[in-house]
């Protein structure tokens, strides 16, 4: 199979969807690899790294789109892209179509197969190539946290951990799945004083367990997140439901009784946000202030550290390109139920079901028998 590799074009977005590594396991399967030129340069892995491992570079990613049987990408297309995709084309990405319904229809109407990294689940929910981005963004937020605090951010000029004689800033997180613990992780071990809240009880008995005396843990509901946000310095947004838009459960009415200065950082921006203020921002431009309330809306967040990001998102995802590459689009998924829960576009359909329910389009079945 020939397999593309073309270099990201978001935003800051500097991660590449394969190492050379990744590469050297296609080609030694007696696969074609194209990378375009300079696409691994953002996170430590030049051209020449490729060639060794046996990709071609090509200089234009019209090129790797035109050739390319599977594009492997890491972020969803964008504009220039759209006119390069080929009928029928594979495309492994992240794609969060629930917030975009622009780009859903668009990509509907170019009929390609889209396998979205987001909604691969095992049976017990886990989300295996979310996981790893979903630990970076977590641990990530308190550090934007951290900064959109600080004055010249607009924040009250709160250090998280305090000082002696100086209280601690209050963490109040909403959602205790992978990002909210590896958010809380951080923000402990800096010495602030943490809240998860969380519906599931099972989640907060183990953060309980984990964390034991040094983090407070609440059930989640209207009035507690309405409680506890109203004396946060730093809110963190974590929900998720996999493959939906995220429910708004911050109103801007609740962010405005916080202290002016105080800071909101929405991990969930990805699949629309979970509070009524949010809108996507960039690297480039990362905060805005809505009533006194510093915002961090990045849509990338793991872009920001694209070393740690590669490698930890290609540790999951390469032995799924591996089964596309081998078997073929339709068997690998067909081999495997829980590969098959990320096909979200199957030639002009929309086959998810969260993403067609969150956009009240027609949810499509695909049977593939063999």
């Amino acid at each position: 199979m020939k397999i593309g590799i073309p270099r990201e074009i978001k935003n800051n977005e500097r991660r590449v969807s394969l190492t050379p590594s990744g590469v050297k396991s296609l080609v030694s399967c007696g696969h074609s690899v194209m990378v375009e030129r300079d696409a691994g340069l953002g996170s430590g892995f030049n051209d020449a790294d490729y060639r060794i491992a046996g990709a071609k570079i090509v200089a234009d990613a019209g090129d790797v789109w035109q050739d390319a049987d599977l594009i492997v990408k890491v972020k969803e297309p964008l504009g220039p892209e759209f006119d390069l995709m080929r009928e029928n084309q594979v495309l492994f990405t992240y794609f969060h179509l629930a917030a975009d319904e622009a780009l859903t229809r668009k990509l509907l109407e170019k009929k390609i197969i889209g396998i979205a990294y987001e909604t691969v689940q095992y049976d017990n929910g886990f989300l295996p190539l979310l996981a790893p981005m979903s630990e970076i963004a977590g641990r990530l937020s308190i550090q934007a946290g951290c900064a959109a605090l600080e004055a010249k951010s607009g924040g009250k000029g709160v250090l998280l951990p305090g000082v002696a004689g100086v209280h601690p800033a209050r963490v109040v997180i909403i959602g205790g799945g992978i990002a909210g613990h590896n958010a809380a992780h951080v923000a402990i071990g800096m010495g602030a004083q943490v809240t998860v809240l969380d519906i599931d009880i099972q989640k907060l008995r183990y953060l309980d367990d984990i964390f034991q005396t040094r983090v407070a843990t609440v059930i989640s509901s209207h009035s507690a997140i309405e409680e506890y946000i109203s004396s946060a310095d730093l809110v963190i947004g974590s929900v998720l439901i996999p493959g939906a838009k995220a429910p708004k459960l911050i109103t801007r009415d609740m962010l405005s009784e916080m202290d002016p200065g105080s800071a909101f950082v929405d991990i969930a921006i990805d699949q629309g946000g979970c509070a009524e203020t949010s809108r996507p921002t960039t690297h480039s431009d990362p905060t805005y202030i809505v009533d006194h309330i510093v915002h961090y809306c990045v849509t990338n967040m793991p872009g920001a550290v694209p070393r740690t990001s590669t490698l930890a998102l290609t540790n999951a995802t390469t032995s799924y390109v591996l089964d596309l590459a081998n078997k073929g689009c339709e068997k690998a998924l067909a081999d495997d139920h829980r590969f098959m829960k990320g096909l979200n576009l199957f030639k002009g359909g929309l086959v998810c079901p969260a993403v067609a329910e969150a956009l009240n389009i027609a949810c499509e079945d695909v049977n593939f028998s063999h």
